[in-house]
């Protein structure tokens, strides 16, 4: 009998638009973010930082980004790794040819840089749509391969291919410990997130979900194709750059052209999937299933007691993790954030059943 909207009236047209129409959910989100910016901070320890938090929060911002492209806009992408390589290398280049150059100015660079292959990527999403669409991207990740590991002026004449980021500072604070790294992460999670759920909530964003839904309805009532399309692909393109520049800089330091990689883009797109398409939270749902499941998984056998080697644990982990994946398809199909919408909609009206 908690979660209840009544007496909670909206008199206005800001109150009534508000992301969060039920004032739980608010004190929800309040003590959330509470929790995460002052108690987590002093709670855990750097290698949690560093192997769990850290990858969970960049993943997170990149299956936003895609989700904006293929949730809401619904044009499939396989070339996620190469718009995550752009934002990197495009970071990663900015700091080095500019000397003092502001790692914040630095990271969005790398966004715009992204956005701008983006677009240029997401071209052919004016004539074709579908698997062949999702072929056309896919050229973008081959070019980036391509790119990274011919062009030397890429990785700055690397005779390994390898490049390093420099210093993380932000107007004299020094970002050297796992916590100020995660803290930084999170902070851009939260204003990027933001802003993403409302963009999906205004003009733009409902052109999207037009396309998506039928695009050729959508053309007919007077929507843009091109600027809708075009559009999705570079906000997408831009949050996705940022979080290459962020798994390049705070999370791998060094990296690799593997380190963008088709596999990459393929983890983020089944993210999206298992979290739910055409949604914020999903994103965050389908991440933490991706980055934290596996590693409890591992942890299983050690908690049984279980006298099992180190290959096989890991092989079991994958068996078990790819069941999940095909048990909560079957379960619901939309995804983890279908889920969540479901308990919070039957929490609403218990104990009554509907």
């Amino acid at each position: 009998m908690f979660y209840r909207e009544n007496g909670q009236f909206k008199t206005t047209y800001a109150s009534d638009q508000q992301i969060f129409g039920v004032a739980q959910d608010r004190w929800a989100i309040v003590l959330l973010l509470a929790f995460a910016f002052l108690v987590i901070p002093f709670a855990v320890s750097d290698y949690t930082f560093q192997a769990v938090l850290i990858p969970f929060l960049i993943m997170s911002l990149a299956a936003l980004g895609l989700n904006i492209l293929v949730g809401y806009c619904g044009q499939i992408s396989l070339g996620t790794g190469a718009f995550m390589a752009v934002g990197a290398y495009a970071a990663y280049n900015l700091q080095v040819r500019f000397d003092g150059m502001p790692l914040l100015v630095a990271l969005i660079g790398g966004g715009v840089l992204a956005m701008v292959f983006g677009v240029v990527f997401g071209l052919p999403s004016l004539r074709i749509r579908g698997l062949y669409l999702a072929v056309a991207t896919l050229a973008a990740q081959f070019f980036m391969d391509w790119l990274t590991s011919r062009a030397a002026w890429v990785t700055n004449n690397s005779s390994s291919g390898s490049v390093s980021a420099g210093p993380l500072s932000i107007a004299g604070w020094k970002i050297d410990t796992p916590m100020e790294k995660y803290l930084l992460c999170l902070s851009i999670l939260c204003v990027l997130g933001l802003a993403a759920k409302n963009l999906v909530r205004s003009a733009i964003g409902r052109e999207w979900m037009a396309m998506r839904d039928m695009d050729v309805a959508a053309a007919v009532i007077g929507i843009r194709p091109t600027y809708a399309k075009l559009s999705a692909f570079a906000v997408s393109s831009f949050i996705v750059g940022v979080a290459g520049a962020l798994w390049g800089f705070v999370h791998l330091g060094a990296w690799e052209p593997a380190a963008f990689s088709l596999d990459r883009s393929l983890q983020l797109l089944f993210m999206i999937i298992i979290g739910g398409l055409g949604s914020v939270v999903g994103s965050i749902f389908g991440a933490a299933f991706f980055v934290l499941l596996p590693l409890v998984l591992n942890q299983v056998p050690h908690w049984l007691g279980l006298p099992i080697s180190t290959a096989t644990a890991t092989y079991l982990e994958h068996m078990i993790f790819g069941a999940l994946i095909v048990f909560f398809l079957i379960v619901e199909p939309h995804g983890l954030a279908k889920l969540w919408a479901t308990a919070r909609q039957k929490l609403r009206v218990w104990p009554f059943p509907h």
